[in-house]
């Protein structure tokens, strides 16, 4: 690996674990414990998990399959609920691939389980997803970061560097658009009330 993705990489997750202490002020007191790397992506990943679960939890169950149908191009846009079930099966699969384990959700692709339909059952996978992906980062170290492990994708190995970033960067793909479904719902994100 190019010595230029391990940097951009530890920028990505200094930058985030920044905005993470920016909307909560209290955790940019001086730690009192030496850093590693477990415990700055946990911090990163509680961060991210706090604004996407934060956002998913605010559409109504009435709206909960809510996807926009116009003016503009939406044909074939995931609904609310696909967007939150598509981001947890996603850290189901980066969390197994940092751990080389076999996934302990049994579902093809990227759009989870087809059982799952409920809010209340919707919520629960992403809720449990992060839990996983939080056990999935808490054995990384300088070591394992650039250790070269079958990747989620394809037949080319990656870097659990380049899966821990893509594990942290990817929900606000999808929180993005969950933003912009919930103000055609009248609703403010919680991020802006």
């Amino acid at each position: 690996m190019k010595w230029s993705h391990v940097m951009a990489g530890l920028m990505l997750a200094s930058v985030l674990s920044t905005a993470g202490f920016a909307a909560n002020p209290q955790a940019a007191a001086p730690a009192q414990t030496k850093l590693t790397f477990p415990s700055v992506y946990d911090h990163i990943l509680s961060a991210v998990e706090k604004e996407f679960v934060d956002a998913a939890e605010a559409m109504p169950e009435d709206k909960f399959n809510f996807a926009p149908t116009g003016p503009g191009e939406f044909k074939g846009v995931r609904t609310y609920s696909a967007q939150i079930k598509h981001v947890a099966m996603v850290n189901y699969v980066l969390g197994a691939a940092l751990m080389q384990e076999k996934m302990p959700i049994d579902a093809p692709g990227e759009d989870g389980p087809a059982n799952i339909t409920s809010r209340a059952d919707v919520l629960k996978f992403l809720k449990d997803s992060f839990a996983y992906a939080h056990k999935s980062v808490a054995n990384l170290n300088a070591d394992s970061l650039l250790e070269p492990v079958k990747a989620p994708w394809g037949d080319h190995p990656m870097s659990r560097l380049a899966l821990v970033t893509t594990m942290m960067s990817h929900p606000f793909d999808h929180y993005g658009q969950m933003v912009e479904y919930l103000r055609m719902n009248s609703i403010v994100p919680p991020a802006s009330r």
